[in-house]
């Protein structure tokens, strides 16, 4: 089996089935770096789009929460959507952008209520973040070998065992204090977390390359998008977790 196709990604929508696809026949049909980067634009300003609205509506305003919901279990569903019917892309990643902005806004809102500034702060270190790991993915200063793939999906499997184990303690009114309070054991943790973030949208430029290179369906270019957007906003849900734990230490 050639490199390529033994590749592995943190991202869920990016994972080792995801290119084994039939080569298009026709070159106009063939998912291109250029057009998932016109997609991902596309798909980030519907995102924003969406985020602005909710977060104009202000804190007081009772629609923020429906909103957010819809938007949390809304986004879901597209998630699950795209991931199992990838030629749906070009419809379902518009609509989880739309709806992942919704939550996004509903959420922002209220880490601004209580720690003002780090939703600013965070969008831009989001956007920093994946500008500088663009450039050095590009220039080669960041290769993603199988080690480094292999790592970074160890690493991505075991925090999402942490939040799942978090998650079923929370229905029993219990929490993992040191992981999420504002010690330096929890800042610790959220800073490991972002890092692992920032090295999946490594694995997700590598991913779309490969893509690219075997000429797959131009639908592909959407769910490229997808990819990249999933992991773009668990970055910034977690720069603003770090964020806010930082201002909680003052």
């Amino acid at each position: 089996m050639s490199a390529h196709l033994s590749m592995r990604s943190g991202n869920p929508a990016l994972g080792s089935e995801t290119f084994r696809l039939p080569r298009a026949a026709i070159s106009d049909d063939v998912m291109t770096i250029g057009g998932t980067v016109n997609k991902t634009a596309l798909a980030t300003a519907i995102l924003l789009m969406t985020a602005t609205y909710t977060w104009n509506l202000g804190p007081a305003d009772p629609r923020v929460a429906m909103l957010t919901m819809v938007g949390v279990i809304g986004g879901l569903v597209m998630a699950i959507a795209t991931v199992m019917r990838k030629e749906w892309a070009p419809y379902t990643t518009p609509g989880y952008a739309a709806l992942e902005g919704l939550a996004l806004g509903g959420i922002s809102i209220g880490f601004e209520s209580r720690y003002p500034g780090v939703v600013s702060q965070a969008v831009f270190l989001t956007f920093g973040t994946l500008g500088a790991l663009l450039v050095a993915y590009r220039s080669g200063l960041i290769k993603p070998t199988e080690n480094f793939k292999l790592g970074v999906f160890a690493a991505t499997g075991g925090i999402g065992m942490v939040y799942l184990i978090g998650m079923v303690m929370s229905f029993f009114g219990a929490r993992i204090p040191l992981i999420h309070g504002s010690g330096p054991i929890g800042i610790g943790f959220s800073v490991v977390v972002v890092g692992i973030a920032a090295l999946n949208l490594v694995l997700d430029f590598d991913f779309i390359e490969q893509g690219a290179e075997r000429r797959v369906p131009k639908y592909m270019e959407w769910y490229g998008a997808f990819g990249l957007l999933v992991t773009l906003v668990w970055l910034y849900l977690e720069l603003v977790r770090l964020l806010a734990k930082l201002q909680d230490r003052r």
